[in-house]
């Protein structure tokens, strides 16, 4: 399936060009593009970037948001032009050249591998939280159940994920009403304490100086990682130019709501300096509310969000390896389906590998598990980097006549899409600075390293699909 080879596909039901099903519906793309916007980056990082930040941490919040829209318009403008599974992968063959679209596939791939075995252990360790039982066996039945759900139907993932995304914002919702209870009506024992002025008072709304909010910048961009998942659902949307418009238009208002107005609520019940990091802001409000449930609420709400990550990565792994497989740079026996339409060896190969991660972290989770881990973040980046180069490029020949004109184009593109690129590679040399976050630059050569070999022998042995443009 190379960028050349492959059609416009605007079918509706049934089996589409690259042997998919479309069998997911509005509700669920809807809840896919929602939920991915919505991770345990907010629910339990949020409270590190509060203590750096405080009340700013709002603004960066809002700020990278507008970042994120625009990443999301880049990505809904090339899908229109051409709804496939592979997505960016795809998008970055075509537009910048074949050694681009198997790095991206390898990078985004990986990304959700490493994602998926740190969430799938990570929700192991919530179940102990109510029952004393061995972690491995949580993280086995867990990850047993979602493969089992990815291989049936692509339908049933989507139902998944909408009842994962579901919980998710059932819970963020909730807690700004309650916030907006306190506040307007004085009930908990917030109630004679909270005010919108904790927003400026306790040292200003910037606490910690402009710096401090602009450090916190790539916590932030972090939270939003998994958001560009909506791409990878292209391929098997029942009505792709009708369904990812409108989900990737919710994007304002969801980092909105859910993001910044959640954060306005509860910063304004509670002083931003009872936050502290590794302490999920939502626990932190519900205890000083003195509402004793509120840490069995947030445990099962993380579950979750790590059982929808895990989900995800179940998903997006298999259809990028069979892209990668159907262009000719990875193994050919990834190209396989179920008669439901599923990457049945692809999803398998990536399940597996989930599980020994699962092992290892139980049997060795030292520094040097955890630098591997850290590498989704940049690699995920990356993605989002690539949609952007390829979405100018592909605005570039479509406004020579060179190209179909996307019938969903991007506001502001290309400068909007420049824009964003900058503000991306300014997090990247943001996370060179900050000393926590630089073990993810660290990893990034010895990955590109990796390609750069495999890549030398896919070209020795198939110049014509390794070809670095054509």
């Amino acid at each position: 399936m190379t960028s050349s080879k492959v059609e416009n596909d605007h079918s509706g039901d049934g089996a589409v060009g690259e042997g998919y099903q479309r069998g997911l519906g509005a509700r669920q793309i809807q809840m896919i593009a929602i939920g991915g916007a919505i991770g345990t980056g907010l629910f339990l990082g949020a409270g590190k970037a509060i203590s750096k930040a405080g009340p700013s941490l709002v603004l960066a919040y809002a700020i990278a948001g507008l970042v994120i829209f625009f990443i999301m318009r880049a990505l809904g403008e090339l899908l229109m032009y051409r709804p496939v599974s592979g997505s960016f992968s795809e998008y970055a063959r075509e537009f910048i050249g074949p050694f681009a679209g198997f790095v991206t596939g390898w990078t985004y791939w990986l990304f959700w591998v490493v994602t998926g075995i740190t969430e799938v252990t990570a929700a192991a360790t919530y179940m102990t939280y109510w029952w004393n039982i061995p972690q491995w066996i949580s993280a086995l039945v867990f990850t047993v159940v979602l493969y089992g759900a990815n291989l049936i139907s692509v339908k049933l993932f989507g139902e998944l994920e909408f009842w994962f995304s579901m919980v998710k914002v059932t819970a963020i919702v909730g807690m700004i009403l309650i916030c907006a209870g306190i506040l307007t009506l004085g009930f908990s024992d917030a109630g004679d304490t909270a005010s919108v002025t904790h927003l400026w008072a306790d040292g200003g709304f910037f606490p910690k100086g402009i710096g401090g909010t602009v450090m916190t910048l790539q916590i932030v961009m972090f939270a939003f990682l998994a958001v560009e998942l909506v791409g990878v659902t292209a391929g098997e949307s029942k009505d792709p130019e009708t369904t990812l418009p409108k989900a990737i238009n919710t994007v304002p208002w969801r980092i909105a709501v859910f993001y910044v107005g959640a954060l306005i609520m509860i910063l304004s019940v509670v002083p931003w300096t009872h936050f502290k990091p590794g302490v999920s802001p939502f626990v932190a409000a519900f205890e000083q509310m003195g509402l004793g449930v509120g840490a069995a609420i947030v445990n099962f709400v993380v579950l979750t969000a790590a059982l929808s990550s895990c989900n995800s990565g179940m998903y997006s792994t298999g259809r990028m390896l069979r892209d990668l497989a159907l262009n000719g740079q990875g193994p050919r026996l990834f190209t396989r389906l179920t008669r439901s339409g599923t990457p049945l060896i692809g999803t398998t190969f990536s399940a597996a590998l989930m599980l020994v991660g699962v092992w290892i972290n139980y049997q060795w989770p030292g520094d040097a598990f955890e630098k591997v881990v850290s590498f989704a973040t940049i690699s995920g980046m990356w993605a989002w980097i690539m949609i952007l180069i390829s979405q100018i490029r592909y605005r570039a020949r479509a406004d020579r006549g060179e190209l179909p004109q996307s019938s969903f184009k991007a506001p502001g593109a290309p400068f909007t899409s420049w824009f964003a690129l900058l503000f991306i590679f300014g997090v990247i040399v943001m996370m060179g600075i900050d000393a926590e976050a630089r073990v993810s630059l660290y990893c990034a050569p010895i990955w590109a390293l990796i390609l750069g070999v495999s890549y030398l022998v896919l070209r020795s042995r198939d110049p014509e699909n390794a070809a670095f443009r054509r």
